[in-house]
């Protein structure tokens, strides 16, 4: 089993096939929610060329896999846990921020990073969770993040929540205490 900061993943070998299964950090609830059959190193020609069967795809060992997938939880969570509540300080410290001066550079950047942030970990509603740090209805915290794009702090991403962090927030940040969490999350 291989494991990232967003999931874990499980490799399985059949026939001329690698299938990888993958699951977001987070309680294992059920079957991946990704699956990749590439190729295998060094498969013959002739059963790639035959392409991936129903045989391939019944075979599976979703089972086995899930098992190793919730073995991996504990520590994942572990990190996960961390990750949020350093989450949840940035959130409370933009809620500060706006408090203090209203809707500057250094609120936008740091929304922007909180809201960045949740996004990569699959948080489910993420606007929702930053209103209630920030002590704001969620219709304002969306405006305050369409203006952190408009800004340029944040980058669109069509179709779902998230984006990239910008060269301006992490200018924006710079030499404040909340240039580590611009550097935790522009990777």
């Amino acid at each position: 089993m291989a494991s990232d900061e967003t999931g874990f993943e499980v490799t399985q070998q059949q026939g001329a096939w690698t299938v990888r299964m993958w699951w977001p950090v987070g309680p294992i609830t059920g079957g991946p929610q990704r699956i990749t059959v590439e190729q295998a190193e060094g498969a013959p020609a002739r059963d790639v060329a035959r392409g991936i069967s129903t045989t391939v795809l019944r075979r599976l060992d979703l089972a086995g896999a899930l098992k190793i997938a919730e073995q991996g939880a504990p520590q994942a969570q572990e990190a996960l846990q961390g990750l949020t509540e350093v989450l949840e300080r940035l959130g409370k410290t933009a809620g500060l921020l706006l408090k203090r001066g209203g809707v500057s550079g250094t609120y936008l950047a740091a929304l922007a990073t909180a809201y960045q942030g949740m996004a990569e970990m699959g948080m489910q509603a993420p606007v929702r969770w930053l209103a209630q740090l920030i002590e704001r209805r969620p219709e304002t915290i969306k405006g305050h993040l369409k203006q952190a794009r408009r800004d340029g702090y944040l980058t669109t991403v069509a179709g779902k929540a998230g984006g990239e962090l910008t060269d301006k927030t992490v200018e924006e940040l710079k030499g404040t205490e909340y240039q580590a969490f611009a550097k935790e999350f522009e990777q």
